[in-house]
């Protein structure tokens, strides 16, 4: 009787128990459903988007302490032309100009002292560190060698100016995303430099073009070439102001109208302009990380008072052949006198 008195006990017992408030019960995953990471692992790693085969990355490859040389020549066909001289302003019209002379015309800037490099020789290192690092030097009168900092697509980081610049970023620098055929990007180039022009210079106005495509993408041997066509301008057009000389013979004291009319004109401007055309055309060896070939034309002009200091590129036609070179030249050791 006691056994069973017990029995009924736990069974009561057991029955009336109460779950914990708040507790939820899991919910069953649908099938195929993978389980949640561990709290704390690491999130996987994004897909990366596939490969396109018709593109190809263009990088220099250089092996540290085997430095790569390139001598590119300029051969210039035919003397550079001078700007042309400003047309003299013509005198006052109308029997009010008794007395006085007209204001001289605007005097051409003189030529830079430096004469432009003849050629360039650039060597390519990479240091231990993995950097880039280039030497330039320039042939010809009053040149120093000059240097900078590369990236791996031939970019220039530091280092470098004007001319030295331009030329080095037209023949070394390499796309930053892949292309493939009939793609199209910009060189980091200047060849007019604005803030040259001074504040006599109003500009009126100005076009730039800058294009380089890879035109055919084929393999030779073991390796793939890609042909790189170039295609820039630049075109800047405006005003110079100049600064008016006193007249040769006092103003007349019974002219009040034409001094009116002279202050009224302002000082008078010349028309001024230049402009800069590259065409080129390279083959670059993917594999290799190296050019195969590369020539092009730079074609700079100008007309008026154009100040010759803005012109960044050699002036007049000149045509660039790139070759390159066995061995890279000693570096200079001491610092060129000034």
């Amino acid at each position: 009787m006691r056994s069973l008195f017990g029995l009924v006990v736990a069974l009561s017992l057991s029955a009336c128990k109460e779950e914990p408030r708040g507790q939820l019960e899991p919910i069953a995953r649908p099938p195929g459903m993978k389980d949640a990471p561990a709290p704390g692992a690491a999130a996987p790693a994004a897909a990366q988007p596939p490969v396109d085969p018709s593109k190809v990355t263009l990088r220099w490859k250089l092996a540290a302490g085997t430095p790569v040389t390139y001598h590119l020549d300029l051969e210039r066909s035919g003397a550079a032309p001078a700007p042309q001289e400003a047309a003299e302003e013509a005198p006052a019209k109308g029997k009010k100009g008794k007395g006085k002379e007209a204001a001289p015309a605007p005097q051409r800037p003189a030529a830079p002292t430096a004469s432009f490099p003849t050629g360039f020789t650039y060597v390519l290192e990479r240091a231990d560190s993995g950097d880039y690092r280039l030497r330039v030097l320039p042939e010809g009168k009053d040149t120093t060698e000059d240097t900078g900092a590369l990236s791996e697509r031939g970019f220039v980081l530091d280092g470098l100016q004007g001319i030295n610049r331009n030329i080095a970023a037209l023949v070394l620098e390499l796309p930053l995303a892949p292309v493939g055929p009939n793609d199209t990007w910009a060189l980091g180039t200047e060849l007019l430099t604005h803030d040259a022009l001074g504040p006599l210079f109003t500009t009126t106005k100005t076009e730039r073009r800058n294009r380089v495509k890879l035109t055919a993408l084929t393999q030779d041997g073991g390796d793939q070439v890609a042909t790189l066509e170039y295609d820039l301008l630049e075109q800047l057009s405006g005003k110079v102001t100049s600064r008016r000389a006193p007249p040769a013979v006092p103003a007349r004291a019974d002219d009040p109208v034409e001094e009116e009319e002279e202050e009224a004109s302002g000082p008078p401007t010349t028309e001024a302009s230049a402009e800069v055309r590259i065409t080129g055309k390279g083959e670059f060896l993917v594999k290799a990380g190296r050019w195969r070939t590369w020539e092009g034309t730079i074609a700079s002009s100008s007309r008026g008072p154009f100040p010759t200091n803005a012109l960044q590129v050699p002036p007049g036609t000149v045509k660039l052949t790139l070759t390159a070179r066995e061995s890279a030249p000693p570096a200079a050791t001491a610092k060129p006198q000034q």
